[in-house]
């Protein structure tokens, strides 16, 4: 299991400015979780990629373990880390 995990990487669309997104880096930092951050206020064709995959403007948009999570929803990331 930890051998996939390491080839596992999460995205998080995010913006220099957001606190909540600060808070899901953290939060994947802390379960030693790979990630990649897409600034969508510097890549308008990223920004149209989230949109399309989560319906939403706003940011954080986390992708992980083939999961949207929008927001800085403490409770949904919880749930794919038990």
């Amino acid at each position: 299991m930890e051998e996939s995990k390491s080839k596992e990487k999460a995205i998080i669309y995010t913006t220099p400015w957001c606190q909540f997104c600060k808070h899901v880096e953290a939060y994947l930092d802390e379960k030693g979780y790979k990630y990649e951050k897409i600034d969508v206020q510097a890549d308008q064709a990223k920004a149209k990629e989230m949109i399309d995959k989560s319906g939403q403007m706003g940011v954080p948009v986390t992708e992980i373990k083939g999961e949207i999570i929008i927001g800085w929803d403490k409770p949904k990331f919880e749930a794919l880390f038990s």
